[in-house]
């Protein structure tokens, strides 16, 4: 089976799209209609979930988790209806839009969520591996950046004996930049300052 071509006005209006959805920034606009202000002053200064959650509203925080997820799947089940090549492109546009989005001068998320809700537009099977990875560990270990890293890094090989080569490429590649977006988390984990789940103080 070729490779699909990445290069056609098809794909490249599938980046677009697919980095036009991931760079809503859910977390930063529920906040503030919640009128909680700007989630960046606060924690981490990150738009994420887990950021959200640092203002005690839980229910924020998962649809804040829900649609940076969502976004990720839309972008790819719209663009997929112009071929592989377009959905693929989506899926790294989308990436690229939460973690890059051009409203917040390119400071977004680390990406947990819409890496999952690119997964599960491509590979439902690969997403209850990952979710099993993640688990496994967060509940042996209660680190739930560790159990991200570790799931993320397994996607790809999931996906290649899944048979599914392109899209292991694609999940190798937005792996690299979750892992680059969590740096500061992997240098706490390797002091071990990391807080764990769960964790008060």
């Amino acid at each position: 089976m070729m490779p699909p071509d990445l290069a056609t006005p098809a794909a490249l209006g599938g980046l677009a799209l697919g980095y036009a959805l991931g760079s809503i920034p859910f977390g930063l606009i529920l906040t503030k209609f919640a009128g909680l202000g700007d989630v960046r002053a606060i924690g981490s200064g990150n738009i994420g979930a887990t950021n959200v959650l640092r203002t005690g509203r839980k229910g924020l925080a998962a649809a804040t988790l829900l649609g940076d997820a969502l976004k990720g799947t839309a972008a790819v089940l719209i663009a997929r209806q112009l071929g592989e090549g377009p959905a693929l492109a989506a899926g790294l546009g989308a990436f690229l839009g939460h973690l890059f989005p051009v409203w917040l001068g390119f400071k977004g998320g680390k990406g947990v969520a819409t890496f999952i809700g690119v997964l599960l537009a491509f590979s439902p099977l690969a997403l209850a591996a990952f979710a099993a990875i993640w688990l496994g560990l967060a509940f042996a270990l209660r680190y739930s950046s560790l159990a991200a890293l570790a799931a993320s890094a397994a996607t790809p090989l999931v996906l290649w004996a899944l048979g599914a080569p392109t899209q292991a490429l694609l999940f190798l590649l937005l792996g690299l930049l979750l892992w680059w977006k969590h740096a500061p988390n992997i240098r706490r984990l390797a002091s071990g300052t990391e807080g764990r789940i769960g964790q008060k103080g």
